[in-house]
């Protein structure tokens, strides 16, 4: 156990650190090109996140599965096998992909609402075979449960795109060509995770094998989670496509549609998914213990992975939510100087709930060979968020895009939580306490609703947001901890043994 949480301190400092710095660019990005410049990366980004979920976005977690099975199995002899297909396939499909796009060039300008966005997506298009490949490495990091060299790897990936960002957007003199010159720091970093992973791997004493007899399992593993993601990622690119189109069609100008489409995707989006990137290290770490309990027949075991997950997501997924919807407009405004990203936050606050409990439940029963039932939740949602964003745009402009997230992450977190049950011998216990962890958030936005109005004139955008947070965390903390939902108990007996501990005897 101790090594398990020395893993996920390491993993979140680092993600922490790297996310922070990541935060930092796109407030940079979002003040040096502007949001009309972020909506035409954006896009172009989208579309690149499409092509590189479709090529390789399953096979990390299914190498690191594999590798956790043959192990649990003593047959170490294929994971090298399994490793070396899993490189194999990457590139056999990510290299073709890369020369088809070049070769069809500006027929592909359809894609794009804005073709400024066009030039921005080949800039990226090469990284495709770097990142893909790296994918493949990091699942290998993961399967061996070293995550320090990972998590070292994507710090120095984020401070290179941020260094090499920030010296081409100096030179560039108008908002599209900041774009591209966010295009180049991408791809530029895209390589040195690449370079670096491919030398630790070797150093890391991994070694490559005969991959033949180890591609129809990494195929079909992977496959379910490929189209999963791919339907995820597809809808996404989708809207970057259809949204922007539906905008223009419903009567807004096309500098007003990238405006928009920046601050709600490129701004407010990104800063929604702070739990759950928060989370992220604790997945990280998790997934496999909860993958070798699964395959180990260790039902209690799986039991308590499975209800410490989705407790710690609930909760620490609600500490931001009465912060963003009371403090949404402070917030766009401080960081982006953006009144429409801040509105977009307080309308989309409540969904970081469901955002963080699909990514990881998800994350949960695919570690546990449910990649084909999360594959058909996925796309149900899907279809959804697409219906949304086709017929909305008129009534409701750019919140057809919220409603469109509403409706994928409500229904894959209700329906991974029927399924969940299902799959586990013991059956989990966390309804309860997920309806309480999501109740006390109405008082502490009633609370932070009060105080926001009476402190905004005296202490000011910025001071007002500091204040009210402060209120409302700590508000929120104290119910946790008088509803036990955070386990006092467990302090307590840790500062007692700590204060009371007999002396060892020599």
């Amino acid at each position: 156990m101790r090594k398990f949480f020395k893993a996920v301190a390491v993993v979140t400092l680092f993600s922490v650190c790297e996310k922070f710095l990541g935060f930092l660019y796109r407030i940079y990005l979002s003040r040096s090109i502007g949001a009309e410049g972020v909506g035409t990366y954006q896009v172009a980004l989208s579309v690149f996140g499409f092509l590189f979920t479709l090529i390789a976005s399953g096979t990390p977690i299914t190498l690191s599965r594999l590798m956790t099975k043959y192990r649990a199995e003593n047959r170490e002899e294929k994971v090298a096998k399994a490793i070396t297909a899993a490189i194999t396939y990457t590139l056999l499909i990510a290299v073709p992909v890369c020369l088809i796009c070049y070769i069809l060039g500006d027929n592909l300008s359809f894609l794009f609402a804005d073709k400024r966005s066009l030039k921005v997506f080949f800039v990226l298009l090469p990284g495709l075979i770097f990142t893909s490949v790296y994918s493949v490495l990091r699942g290998v990091f993961w399967g061996n449960k070293d995550f320090l060299p990972y998590s070292i790897i994507e710090l120095l990936e984020e401070i290179c795109m941020i260094v090499v960002g920030i010296i081409v957007i100096t030179f560039m003199h108008d908002k599209t060509n900041g774009a591209l010159g966010a295009g180049i720091a991408v791809i530029t970093s895209y390589a040195l995770s690449f370079t670096l992973a491919t030398v630790v791997f070797f150093l890391r004493k991994n070694r490559l094998a005969n991959p033949k007899s180890e591609f129809k399992p990494i195929i079909c593993a992977s496959a379910p989670i490929t189209a999963m993601r791919t339907v995820n990622s597809l809808a996404i690119s989708l809207v970057s496509v259809v949204l922007p189109h539906r905008l223009i069609a419903a009567g807004f100008t096309e500098a007003q549609t990238m405006s928009l489409f920046g601050s709600a995707a490129g701004q407010a989006i990104p800063l929604l998914f702070i739990p759950t990137t928060l989370i992220g290290s604790f997945t990280l770490v998790l997934i496999p213990e909860i993958s070798e309990n699964y395959y180990r027949n260790k039902a209690h075991y799986l039991k308590n992975d499975v209800e410490k997950a989705i407790k710690f997501t609930s909760v620490l997924t609600c500490f931001f939510i009465p912060v963003f919807f009371v403090c949404g407009k402070q917030i766009g405004i401080i960081i982006f100087d953006s009144a429409d990203c801040g509105e977009y936050l307080t309308a989309s606050a409540f969904l970081m709930l469901f955002m963080g409990l699909s990514n990881i439940t998800t994350s949960i029963l695919n570690s546990m060979g449910c990649e084909v039932q999360t594959l058909l939740f996925c796309v149900a949602g899907g279809v959804l968020m697409l219906a949304s964003i086709w017929f909305l745009p008129a009534y409701v402009g750019i919140y057809a895009l919220l409603i469109g997230f509403s409706f994928v992450y409500v229904i894959t977190t209700v329906l991974n939580l029927f399924l969940l049950r299902k799959k586990c011998p013991v059956k989990p216990k966390v309804v309860k306490y997920l309806l309480s962890a999501a109740a006390i958030t109405l008082p502490t936005v009633l609370l932070g609703a009060m105080a926001e109005k009476l402190l905004t004139d005296y202490l000011g955008i910025f001071f007002t947001f500091f204040v009210c947070s402060c209120i409302m965390c700590t508000f929120y903390g104290m119910l946790a901890f008088g509803f036990n939902l955070i386990g006092f108990e467990i302090v307590k007996g840790k500062a007692k043994n700590f204060l009371f501990k007999k002396p060892q005897k020599t």
